[in-house]
């Protein structure tokens, strides 16, 4: 399996014009950070989990040349926003491209996306095929995934489990019994917005005992604000197997 980290910032405290953030006037790459999104290569299979709005930008700048499924965590439009460009893929495999969402994730793409889910469509418009699903294991072209159940404040979130890979973001809280799920992974990406107290996120320190809980061989920290600070300065106090992930690291498991 190999993970390539699409993107690894937030809509969450976006820097204005002219201010005097540090990680503003970074020149260190991994300071740059599209909205928080993956790609997974597992047994010739291609999926993606979030289409932000800088999908495009996001699949152009990885040369993924195939989407065998697109996979959502959650209804907010930083998730959502791209799914438009799954168009060339339609084109290029000729096939409605596969999407696994719950009720309210559909939903909130078919308000969003309604010329997608019309009867009457337009020519060109991009096919989807719809697949809900719920907190229960699912299967994608044989491959097991195993939704996490976590909360983005009051509202519910799936990560996912693939094989010893979690991935979890827009999370402040996960339930006991969704980590026995995440237990013996041995790669844990987990959202680390800022160092300071957030509603709806873990913040740093959150992140780093959510991390000695479940004892992972490696973590990763996404969904980065830049209220976090610069990469190598937060870099520099982690733990030896915990890092900040950035945009277009690729982790082999």
């Amino acid at each position: 399996m190999r993970v390539t980290f699409l993107g690894t910032g937030t809509s969450q405290g976006i820097p204005v014009i002219g201010c005097e953030c540090g990680v503003c006037k970074s020149l260190d790459f991994r300071d740059k950070r599209f909205r928080t999104s993956i790609h997974i290569s597992v047994d010739g299979q291609s999926f993606v989990i979030d289409s932000g709005p800088d999908f495009r930008s996001q699949m152009l700048r990885e040369r993924i040349v195939r989407l065998d499924a697109l996979i959502f965590t959650h209804e907010h439009k930083d998730h959502t926003a791209g799914m438009d460009d799954i168009r060339p893929f339609n084109f290029r495999q000729n096939k409605d491209i596969p999407i696994y969402g719950t009720p309210p994730v559909i939903n909130q793409l078919k308000d969003e996306f309604a010329y997608v889910f019309s009867e009457d469509k337009y020519p060109g418009a991009p096919g989807v095929e719809v697949n809900e699903i719920s907190n229960n294991p699912f299967e994608i072209n044989g491959i097991k995934v195993i939704p996490i159940q976590v909360y983005h404040h009051k509202l519910p979130v799936f990560g996912y489990r693939i094989a010893d890979f979690t991935y979890i973001t827009d999370a402040n809280y996960i339930p006991e019994e969704e980590i026995e799920k995440i237990r013996g992974t041995r790669v844990l990406v987990l959202n680390a917005l800022q160092i300071n107290s957030h509603v709806s996120h873990f913040n740093l320190s959150e992140a780093l005992e959510m991390v000695d809980r479940i004892q992972p061989e490696r973590a990763y920290f996404t969904h980065i604000s830049h209220r976090l600070g610069r990469s190598q300065e937060i870099e520099n106090t982690l733990p030896p197997n915990v890092s900040l992930a950035y945009d277009g690291l690729k982790v082999q498991l």
